[in-house]
Order: C-alpha cells, then sequence, then structure tokens
C-alpha cells in the first residue's frame, strides 16, 4: 500500500466518522416525523458507512504497520550501507598500505640481493687468498720435504695446520740430555732448514723449545722455562751466525712441558715432549697483499688494475 493511499485514508476515515455520526443524529431526530420505511433506510445507511469505517480503519491500521516495517527495513539498510562504506573505505586504506610495503619489501629485498652479491664477491676474494696461500705453504712444504727427506719420520715432522707450516725436530737430532748447546748433527739438519727460509724470504718464522714434565734444573738454569728458552735462543743464534738467516724473521720462544704432544706417562711418550718446532709463517701484510691482488683479478670482479 503507498503513502498516497494512506493519507487519504487518514483524511477520508475522520470525514466518514463525522459522517457517520451526523447521519445518526439525523435519524433520532428525523425518527418521530419520518415513515417507518425511512427510518430503515437511513439505519440501513447507518450501518453500510460504519462497516466502510471499520474497513477503512483495518486498512488504516495495515498501512501503519507496513510503514513502520519499511522504515525498520530502511534503517537496517542505511546502517549496512554505512558498515559497508567504511569497510571499503578500509579495504582502500589497507590496499594503499599494501602498495606502500610491497614497494619497500621489494627495494629492501633489492638491497639484500645486492648485499649477498657483494659478500659473496668478498668470500670468493677470501677464499681466492687461501688459495694463494695454500699454494705456497705447498710448495714450502715440498722443499722442506726435498731437502730432509732422508730423515726419520720419528726424528722430523712437517705439517701442515690451519694454515701453518709447522716443523718438529726431535731433541736428540739437537741437544744432548740436559744441555741447550748444538751439537755437530744439529748443524746438519738446520742448515739444510735454513736453505729453504733463506729462500722464501716472505715468511717469518718462530723456534719454540719444548721439555717434558720432570724438573729440571742445572747451573744457571732454573727450571724446565729456562731450558726450552735457552734451545729456542741458540738454534735462532745458530740459524742467524752460521747460516745467515735474517734475525728479523725469527722470534725464539720457551714452551716448557705445557703443551705436550703426548702423556709423559713413559721415557717413549716424554722423548715425544723433547722437541724443537719451528713455525713457518707468512707475514701478515704480505697476506694483506694476496687479498689485494685477488681483488684486483678480473675472473673475480676485479678491476685488473
Amino acid at each position: 500500500m503507498t503513502l498516497t493511499t494512506i493519507i487519504n485514508l487518514k483524511i477520508i476515515i475522520p470525514i466518514m466518522k463525522k459522517v457517520f455520526f451526523g447521519t445518526l443524529a439525523m435519524a433520532v431526530l428525523l425518527s418521530s416525523c419520518v415513515s417507518q420505511k425511512k427510518y430503515a433506510d437511513l439505519e440501513a445507511k447507518q450501518k453500510e458507512t460504519q462497516d466502510l469505517l471499520n474497513s477503512a480503519t483495518v486498512k488504516l491500521n495495515d498501512c501503519l504497520e507496513e510503514k513502520a516495517t519499511a522504515s525498520s527495513r530502511l534503517k537496517t539498510l542505511e546502517d549496512q550501507n554505512a558498515f559497508l562504506k567504511a569497510n571499503n573505505q578500509e579495504l582502500i586504506n589497507n590496499m594503499g598500505n599494501l602498495t606502500t610495503l610491497t614497494t619497500k619489501g621489494a627495494e629492501n629485498l633489492e638491497k639484500s640481493l645486492e648485499s649477498l652479491k657483494e659478500k659473496d664477491l668478498t668470500i670468493r676474494k677470501l677464499q681466492d687468498a687461501v688459495t694463494r696461500r695454500d699454494s705456497v705453504n705447498l710448495s714450502l712444504v715440498q722443499s722442506l720435504k726435498g731437502v730432509l727427506g732422508n730423515l726419520d719420520d720419528e726424528d722430523i715432522e712437517i705439517s701442515v695446520e690451519k694454515g701453518v707450516v709447522f716443523v718438529s725436530i726431535s731433541d736428540k737430532l739437537l741437544f744432548s740430555s740436559g744441555s741447550y748447546n748444538i751439537n755437530s748433527a744439529a748443524k746438519s739438519v738446520l742448515g739444510k732448514v735454513a736453505k729453504v727460509v733463506n729462500n722464501k724470504p716472505d715468511f717469518e718464522f718462530l723456534v719454540e723449545g719444548h721439555t717434558d714434565n720432570v724438573p729440571f734444573k742445572s747451573g744457571v738454569l732454573v727450571d724446565n722455562w729456562d731450558l726450552s728458552a735457552k734451545r729456542a735462543t741458540s738454534i735462532v743464534r745458530t740459524l742467524q751466525n752460521e747460516f745467515n738467516v735474517d734475525p728479523k724473521r725469527m722470534t725464539a720462544a720457551g714452551r716448557s712441558y705445557y703443551v705436550p704432544v703426548a702423556s709423559n706417562d713413559s721415557a717413549t711418550e716424554r722423548a715425544k715432549n723433547r722437541r724443537t718446532r719451528i713455525v713457518v709463517l707468512p707475514k701478515i701484510d704480505q697476506f694483506y697483499s694476496m687479498i689485494e691482488e685477488g681483488m684486483k683479478d678480473p675472473a673475480i670482479g676485479g678491476s685488473g688494475k
């Protein structure tokens, strides 16, 4: 039912009520002066009018209920529309934020990839430098084994650990028991070592004296520290004075019995601990030069200059 119908009913019903009551009053007034037939006609018309009034009232109530229902539905739809508008705006805002985050994420990913490339290049350059260093060490080991190859493996051992070349010489090849004076046989061994190190001027080396754990004291020697240090000093002096090794390349150190290679539980094991160890070290600036040269290598992205 339309709004126009509702309005018409609201106008018609009051008029009909007035007509009804007017007719009723007229009927009462005229009942005394009209015939029975006319009274019956008026009464019929009054009933008809009453029926029309009742029907119009029912229709009006139905219209009012429909209006209330429609108004409620309209309010619900308006609320839903407002909710959808708010959600739509939120989605638009989120899309904008997502676009911003995606852009930043792409930028960060690109930066991360660039950083990984740089790190990978640096690692490759370092690996190249280490490879060069290992090649030099291998050449040094081969040279040492070449000149010392006729010696018993138990008396002298050449090894590479963590990029460093070690030459371990048994105590019996160098010194008499309890002495720090080099014997004649030792000079033959040291002469061969000197020949190799003199051909490798870019290396420095450390001469370490080691003893077993048997306490020692004799003359000016206070303990095993003294004995190990004196033996290392004697070897350095011999390499300098008799084989012309540059003293600036050498360091003498006493380690006493604190770095054993065996248990010291038997004479055989203690003999292994009485040794002199020559640690051959590349100069730090030389190693850095290897890295710098590697960085210039065009094969790994260097300028080649």
